[in-house]
């Protein structure tokens, strides 16, 4: 009798445990954390991704699952590429820079104009001295790192001449994190010539491995579970452009003659960034102003 009461509580325990199995596999979706075919061939602006070694494909790996699973970012990222894209696009062709750079100001800023703990500001992330050096205005009323299409002219730049110097947009891509020089130092001291032969600091390091996965993930959603409706992207809002040749001693008030106001003309223009614009040179700015999409 108690041989039978064993079998059954044996029997009983291997059913629940089969059981738990089965319900693991339905609510764990593994296939998530499965190689899904980008390991096998993979591209950074034309040039090869090496994924038959060994650590490539871990570091890919890692930077994959990772966003995949940042949901939220993720999203944020596909739904604001949709009014930000169509911006940055044309300039990387303009400038003959390949478009994949547009998934390096993904990583740098999420597509917002993002400020980090350093100093760097804007979408691109640039400094002031390198902001400045690429011919942007950074002053007290004037920061043109907030301003889209001149920053992005001036990453532009910034990559035609690491690529110069680098003959490799992979290792051009990693001089924006690293610096050119610190680069070019790391491959002299490593004895090595491209970027995933390079050992270096862990956010350099995982740089291009961030721009392949969020660029894998963008162009392929559906695939990864980001399936998110037309409808439901950012948009751009039409807009005019007024050209100002002189101060405006108060944007409030000239917001109001443009029929928007304060916060519309902020939000169209983060450049402005203080309440009056100071221009006793006479340089000419273009300030937008939508023409739809805030009345009903």
């Amino acid at each position: 009798m108690k041989n039978i009461r064993t079998k059954k509580s044996v029997i009983i325990l291997l059913t629940i445990v089969l059981a738990g199995f089965l319900l693991y596999g339905v609510v764990f979706d593994r296939s998530k954390y499965a190689p899904m075919g980008y390991s096998l061939q993979m591209d950074f602006a034309g040039e090869e991704v090496p994924t038959f070694m060994a650590d490539v494909q871990e570091r890919l790996d890692k930077e994959m699952i990772t966003n995949m699973n940042y949901h939220t970012n993720t999203t944020l990222v596909i739904k604001r590429a949709n009014k930000v894209f169509p911006i940055i696009e044309p300039i990387l062709a303009k400038y003959g820079v390949p478009d994949d750079f547009k998934y390096l100001a993904v990583i740098e800023s999420s597509l917002v104009n993002a400020v980090s703990p350093a100093g760097a500001r804007g979408v691109w992330q640039f400094m002031p001295a390198t902001a400045k050096e690429k011919g942007m205005e950074v002053s007290e009323h004037v920061d043109e790192r907030y301003h889209l299409e001149k920053s992005t002219e001036a990453a532009c730049r910034y990559l035609l001449a690491a690529k110069e110097k680098f003959g490799s947009w992979t290792l051009t891509a990693a001089s924006y994190n690293g610096g050119i020089g610190g680069i070019k130092n790391k491959m002299e001291e490593q004895q090595v010539d491209n970027y995933y032969d390079l050992l270096l600091i862990e956010e350099t390091s995982r740089y291009i491995f961030r721009i392949l996965a969020l660029k894998e993930i963008m162009k392929n959603a559906d695939k990864y579970g980001f399936s998110i409706p037309k409808e439901a992207l950012y948009y751009q809002i039409p807009t005019k452009k007024i050209i100002v040749d002189s101060s405006i001693t108060n944007l409030a008030t000239f917001a109001k003659t443009q029929g928007v106001n304060y916060k519309i003309l902020k939000l169209h223009n983060p450049w402005l960034r203080d309440k009056m614009l100071i221009n006793d040179s006479g340089k000419k700015y273009e300030i937008e102003i939508p023409t739809s999409g805030y009345s009903k």
